[in-house]
């Protein structure tokens, strides 16, 4: 019997997300040239409507015509690889899906390379790591809509649900879903730095252990910033080392790592003229935390100063929440602000509202406040930026004090806080009717008679300034 659907590449996300397909009542061929995924998956595969493949031809001659075949790799070369080694053997209006995290403009290369040989091409955002590809992922659809309205059957059966919703849908043309999903990584690379400076803060300002933390994450998690990243924070903070009887957490090398798309998003946001510096800031404080040798030698040779000890520590916690939340509302209309100016750059017509409910289940940013954010995009389509919502307005406004209590007492004890830091200067620089920019474009004028306009009357002026 011929299969439905066929997935290339059995690491961890290919081979749960072909047993996820199984599930749904396909058949699925799945296919790796790496001989040990292939047997991982033919121990998976007992009993259920599943063939595995070592040998590419045969892989796809056991694919229903038009050919539906989703690829999960990682970004890059390889994905190229693949699609040039399987093309040789596809027809007319087959269908191919890249499922991996590539970089969207390989898949806007991808997209007209394959539509000029007649192959429907999507390039599928998937978001939800191991147990969103085994029981139901975010998925954030671009490219040909040809193929999308044929296979969209299929991606919504294994798709997160929301009250009965899936979570996919159809984002846009040839690079757009693999865009959106870059930024829910950035969104993504925010929020964790976020969520690790709160913790960080909890530790080095009140000296509470990591026992103590983990139930204020729990508390927070029933209340307004209710999350999976919070979750899964507490999730972390309560597992205990069998080996040293020591919260695990606290025996994990401070080095934290990364794939780059983090790094997209804060590149795209600078090409694009897109203002989200807490996103930027995430990712420099990646890089300087695996900078971990020079650091231990800079502790040692520079001088810092010596924290205080607080006793109103629940009041403190307190403004540790509401300088989360401002914080996060901030990432979140960074990230947001990318996608509407993306959305014009390369004439996609986002959708923000569709985007935030895409985002409300499967995925890792998913949190409960999106649910406000479908809501403000849906009151309005044309929002400039979300802190401009009547919600969100009034929500920034009871929580922002917090954010700047809890930087005022970071920076005074010398604890590093660049995510809280960049959020408050984001929100700072958005509301200020007047900035020092004044200054610079005087400057500019000086050394490079680059003009300036003028406050009082209209045109283009130029001086001699010496």
């Amino acid at each position: 019997m011929l299969s439905d659907i066929g997935v290339i590449g059995l690491g961890v996300m290919g081979r749960n997300l072909v047993l996820n397909l199984e599930e749904k009542n396909l058949t699925v061929s799945s296919y790796d040239n790496d001989i040990q995924a292939v047997d991982k998956m033919i121990s998976l595969s007992k009993d259920k409507k599943i063939n595995v493949f070592s040998n590419v031809q045969d892989f796809i001659e056991s694919l229903k015509i038009p050919r539906i075949i989703i690829i999960m790799v990682p970004a890059g070369k390889v994905v190229d690889e693949v699609i040039d080694t399987i093309l040789p053997y596809l027809s007319s209006n087959d269908i191919v899906i890249d499922g991996g995290n590539s970089y969207f403009k390989d898949t806007i290369r991808r997209y007209y390379f394959l539509e000029a040989k007649g192959i429907r091409f999507l390039g599928v955002g998937i978001s939800g790591g191991e147990e969103g590809a085994r029981k139901g992922p975010s998925l954030m659809v671009g490219g040909s809509f040809e193929a999308w309205d044929a296979v969209k059957g299929i991606l919504n059966s294994i798709a997160a649900k929301v009250d009965e919703v899936p979570c996919c849908d159809y984002i846009g043309n040839d690079g757009a879903g693999h865009f959106v999903k870059m930024i829910h990584n950035g969104i993504e690379y925010a929020d964790m730095q976020l969520i690790s400076e709160a913790y960080f803060l909890m530790k080095e300002l009140l000296k509470l252990s990591t026992s103590e933390i983990r139930k204020v994450f729990l508390k927070w998690n029933e209340g307004e910033l209710n999350s999976y990243l919070i979750q899964i924070t507490a999730d972390v903070l309560g597992k205990i080392d069998e080996e040293t009887g020591k919260p695990l957490v606290d025996l994990i090398l401070d080095t934290a790592q990364q794939k780059g798309t983090g790094k997209w998003s804060s590149i795209e946001a600078l090409d694009i003229g897109a203002f989200s510096p807490t996103i930027v800031e995430a990712v420099f404080a990646r890089i300087i935390s695996a900078r971990k040798d020079e650091r231990v030698l800079a502790s040692k040779l520079l001088k810092g100063v010596d924290v205080n000890v607080y006793n109103n520590k629940n009041q403190i916690i307190d403004n540790i929440h509401d300088a989360l939340y401002a914080a996060k509302i901030c990432s979140y209309a960074q990230g947001f602000d990318i996608l509407s100016i993306a959305s014009k750059q390369y004439n996609w017509d986002l959708k923000l509202d569709k985007i935030a409910s895409l985002w409300q289940g499967g995925c890792i940013i998913r949190a409960q406040f999106l649910n406000r954010i479908r809501e403000a995009y849906t009151r309005n389509p044309n929002l400039n930026n979300l802190l401009l919502d009547e919600y969100f307005k009034g929500k920034i406004e009871s929580t922002i004090d917090g954010l700047r209590s809890v930087l005022v007492m970071a920076i005074k004890n010398g604890i590093p806080v660049i995510a809280f830091a960049s959020a408050l200067q984001y929100y700072d620089l958005y509301r200020s009717e007047r900035l020092p920019a004044n200054l610079i474009q005087a400057q500019r004028d000086y050394f490079g008679g680059h003009t300036y306009q003028r406050i009082d009357k209209e045109g283009v002026f130029h001086t001699k300034w010496y």
